[in-house]
């Protein structure tokens, strides 16, 4: 990537609130919806062939990152994993007697929370109540994410035993100023250990997960992080925005010294030209794999999906996701579960579905979800293309978004004609802002609902 000018008054203009586009509409749109009214829809897929994608939400963590915007219970009661994954099995069978069971699973996530949080037996006996409901593809994408602060080497190996065969490492900083200001003490040698392990039981792909715009960083302090990061040869990084809301989350308040939106712009700047002259490619909005790596592969080919655990390579998948606050995904609907571990479990307590929140697609809203996604993923919009695919003419459908563009293509970020609109090096960096122009719902949102795009 080239070396970028950063315009600071068009950081200013542009560092407003804006979804990060896991899913379209987002998840802010989910209102309260009758559990029944979802699992009709379940039954009625029953005859689908569809490919599955399951998630399974781990929430316990033993202390509190203050930098968290994930939804976690924090407790030092190892016992409650136990218990967890007791109501995990009655989930499971829940939905999957729903289920067509020829379909096969072509990707599992444990997500948190801490999934290590659970003892190497619990993953062993998760892993195995899985298997019973659902039968795995061959070449299964099975990710975890992984605390190396706080694991021991069974863990690694009851992971591979459950079929998982890649990882995601929590880091966010190796300064120690950073870490004790975020509340998340993290040596490199507990880091190096973890790699080193995943690659001994045969993981096919590493990632790490570093976050910039927490206190106390700059451009010389986040490089030698980078540095000492790339010195473990991960298959992909994900560098993310720090996401600053502290009105939902209250413990980001305890926060100080955070950079200025222009000082996070040029840390990722920095950051997206370090990384590219060591061989990674930029994939956009906070990701990076080798040139090799599927992601890549995937972005070049113009396959790329985006869902709510990221970018990812399959598309056309069912996401069935278990555990309290997690979200699913079908074609034309999203729904959600108790987002309060007591509500969950009272649900499954009374033989109930814990769904409580969700969404129905309109055909707007589908043709709208197809072409952000890929905005966020191609980088592109090819007009004619998508007039093929979705069934509508581009031009005239999207003529007010088109006509909207103006601003963005004379301040450097986009490239327009009438075939199409390509993203320029400065529009990767505010993809966010980019992607809004076709969001219906834009207008209509409280600056409160997220983030800042910088």
């Amino acid at each position: 990537m080239n070396a970028l000018r950063v315009d600071f008054d068009l950081i200013r203009k542009y560092s407003v609130p804006a979804p990060r586009y896991t899913s379209y509409p987002p998840a802010t749109r989910f209102t309260e919806i009758s559990a029944e009214v979802v699992l009709e829809h379940i039954r009625k897929d029953y005859q689908s062939t569809r490919d599955l994608s399951l998630y399974f939400h781990l929430p316990f963590c033993q202390s509190l990152c203050w930098f968290c915007g994930c939804t976690t219970v924090i407790t030092t009661k190892q016992e409650a994993s136990a218990g967890y994954v007791d109501y995990l099995d009655r989930e499971i069978t829940f939905v999957a007697k729903m289920l067509n069971f020829g379909r096969k699973v072509t990707q599992l996530h444990f997500g948190g929370g801490t999934p290590t949080f659970l003892k190497p037996d619990e993953i062993r006996r998760l892993g195995q109540l899985i298997r019973s409901k659902f039968v795995y593809a061959q070449d299964i994408e099975a990710g975890v994410e992984i605390d190396p602060r706080r694991i021991v080497r069974d863990h690694i190996t009851a992971l591979r035993e459950a079929g998982f065969n890649r990882a995601s490492l929590g880091v966010q900083d190796f300064n120690p100023v950073v870490q004790q200001a975020i509340h998340r003490i993290q040596s490199k040698e507990e880091t190096e250990k973890t790699v080193q392990w995943l690659r001994e039981d045969g993981f096919t792909s590493v990632n790490i997960d570093l976050i910039y715009g927490l206190p106390h960083q700059t451009v010389h302090s986040f490089e030698k992080t980078l540095h000492e990061i790339v010195k473990l040869n991960p298959d992909r990084l994900a560098i993310f925005n720090y996401a600053h809301v502290p009105w939902l989350k209250p413990a980001q308040s305890i926060l100080k010294d955070l950079p200025a939106p222009e000082a996070k712009l040029q840390i990722l700047k920095h950051t997206i030209e370090y990384l590219s002259f060591r061989g990674y490619v930029y994939i956009g909005m906070d990701h990076f794999a080798r040139y090799d790596d599927e992601l890549a592969v995937a972005q070049r080919n113009k396959t790329l999906q985006r869902n709510f655990q990221g970018y990812s390579t399959r598309g056309e998948t069912d996401i069935y996701a278990f555990g309290m606050s997690s979200i699913s995904q079908v074609n034309d609907a999203y729904w959600q579960n108790q987002k309060k571990l007591s509500e969950y479990y009272g649900a499954l307590d009374a033989n109930q579905s814990p769904v409580s929140k969700g969404y129905f697609l309109t055909d707007d809203d589908k043709i709208r979800r197809q072409v952000i996604m890929r905005l966020m993923c191609d980088m592109s919009l090819d007009f004619s293309s998508l007039s093929k695919s979705i069934g509508i003419n581009f031009n005239h459908y999207f003529h007010d978004e088109i006509n909207s563009l103006s601003d963005l293509e004379a301040d450097g970020l986009i490239a327009v004609d009438d075939r199409g609109l390509v993203v320029t090096e400065l529009g990767r960096l505010l993809i966010r802002n980019i992607a809004v122009r076709f969001d219906a719902y834009s207008s209509q949102r409280k600056e409160s609902e997220f983030s800042k795009s910088i």
